[in-house]
């Protein structure tokens, strides 16, 4: 008896553990399902960082396939035209949906920014009558890669970077630097496209490099980051942060209604035609301008992406010019002086190249252009000095047909038009674009101090002072009188 209501109790115990934990587990699993109904961030925690590092092998991969797509498209721009490659990410920008860390944004693109150093000639006359002097100036500025053909990288960067240069050299990335030619310029947007010779590139450059992608420039914000990468002051590639101060603006001095992004991110010397990129790492503008002054500071400008798409489309798809043999290059047949920004400015006259003289039948005097005209564009780029327009014949040969903007005054007042000049060899034209020791008739200068040479050169500089207009005759001889 005492044993039967012994093992009666045990298995009453062994019902009520078992009853217990079953309604234990049960409410164990119903208090873990509502906790991570309301906190589901921890219930996830280890699943986001896994996400996270599979993303990051598939932006990896994703990178690494748009690199091979890139290359295997070099072969069909060949046959069609060039285009930019655009973002097709439709968020709004400053929405902070896919934004990179500076870090990471930085490590994507300073592939796709470049340094351009332009070495160039000045060339300045003697007003002694001792003939001319020419120096060598070097500047240097900065580009983006926004493409790539089975010849060519594609760099583009402003007007006034290339402008004038006898010779351009690019450094990449991985600071390696090669020789690159002039494509296309456009001086009123201040925009230039360069082209490098794929076949002059080693394959370790191009596996560095990558083509810039374009964003759009229109949904930028007010106050919305972005990050300024360029050859700040020269010392090679910088990076520099900041917000947009605002968009629509005029910039000084500027005549073209551009309507630039105006940005508090340092753009210093040397920054100029690098790139401004938004938190997408998408090429949103091409940095331009800063205005150095002792009141005003952390004002940059970029030319806004969308503003400068349709041109450097246009320039990227012309043809690259290489210097042309001297006995092929091509002459306009006129003696000239430089009229620069401060003599136009003082005196009223446009800048360019004024014309003491024109060669009768030579192919400027063959298109309609007379002594007096002043030459500002010289196939659609502006020209404000001879060494500028002498070095821009070197790539053009005898037969081509070039447009040429002069201004000529009618009526008291300087007025525009547009001529289409054919050019001729040196033996043709009878006269250098400008002659060798600045003689206003093309002849050489005896140099050998005798009397005669002496009366020459004075005859010679009282020719040249005869031919210029009242206002340059002050402005150059009027102190040594």
């Amino acid at each position: 008896m005492i044993m039967s209501s012994f093992w009666k109790k045990v298995g009453i115990g062994a019902v009520v553990g078992i009853t217990f934990g079953v309604l234990a587990a049960f409410t164990f699993a119903g208090v873990t399902r509502t906790i991570n109904r309301f906190f589901p961030d921890n219930a996830k925690t280890s699943a986001r960082i896994e996400t996270d590092k599979d993303d990051e092998e598939d932006r990896s991969g994703s990178e690494s396939k748009a690199k091979e797509d890139t290359k295997e498209s070099g072969g069909e721009k060949k046959t069609v035209e060039t285009t930019l490659t655009k973002a097709v990410d439709e968020t709004p920008a400053g929405s902070g949906s896919g934004d990179m860390s500076v870090t990471e944004l930085v490590k994507n693109n300073l592939p796709a920014v470049v340094s351009i150093t332009n070495t160039s000639v000045t060339q300045l006359r003697d007003m002694w009558g001792n003939g001319i002097r020419e120096y060598e100036n070097v500047s240097r500025g900065s580009g983006i890669i926004i493409g790539q053909t089975d010849e060519e990288l594609l760099i583009a960067t402003n007007n006034h970077v290339v402008n004038g240069a006898s010779s351009i050299t690019v450094g990449f990335v991985d600071s390696e630097i090669y020789d690159a030619s002039i494509k296309g310029q456009d001086s009123d947007l201040d925009l230039a496209v360069i082209g490098v010779k794929v076949s002059d590139v080693k394959s370790s450059t191009l596996d560095e490099i990558k083509v810039a992608v374009i964003g759009d420039s229109d949904k930028l914000q007010v106050g919305e980051q972005v990050v300024a990468i360029g050859n700040a002051i020269g010392y090679g590639q910088s990076v520099t942060t900041g917000i947009v101060s605002a968009l629509d603006r005029d910039v000084p001095d500027d005549d073209e209604e551009i309507g630039y992004i105006q940005t508090d991110a340092a753009i210093n010397p040397g920054n100029s035609g690098g790139a401004l990129f938004n938190m997408k790492g998408e090429l949103v503008g091409i940095n331009a301008a800063k205005i150095m002054s002792t009141y005003v500071e952390g004002m940059g400008y970029a030319i806004p992406v969308n503003a400068a798409n349709e041109t450097i489309e246009n320039l990227m798809n012309r043809k690259s010019r290489d210097k042309v043999d001297e006995d092929k290059a091509g002459y306009l047949g006129i003696t000239g002086v430089s009229v620069d920004a401060q003599t136009s400015t003082m005196y009223g006259i446009p800048e360019g190249i004024y014309l003491q003289e024109v060669t009768e039948d030579g192919p400027a005097d063959n298109a309609g252009i007379h002594k007096g005209d002043i030459i500002k564009k010289f196939d659609g780029v502006s020209v404000t000095s001879i060494a500028e327009l002498r070095n821009k014949l070197d790539y053009y040969e005898a037969g081509e047909e070039v447009d040429l903007v002069i201004s000529r005054q009618e009526d008291g007042e300087y007025k525009e038009k547009t001529v289409t000049v054919t050019l001729a060899t040196r033996k043709d034209s009878g006269v250098d674009s400008i002659d060798e020791k600045g003689s206003p008739n093309g002849e050489k200068e005896n140099s050998n101090g005798s009397e005669e040479s002496n009366r020459n050169n004075e005859e010679e500089m009282q020719d040249y002072y005869n031919s210029l207009p009242d206002e340059l005759k002050e402005f150059f001889f009027g102190f040594g009188r």
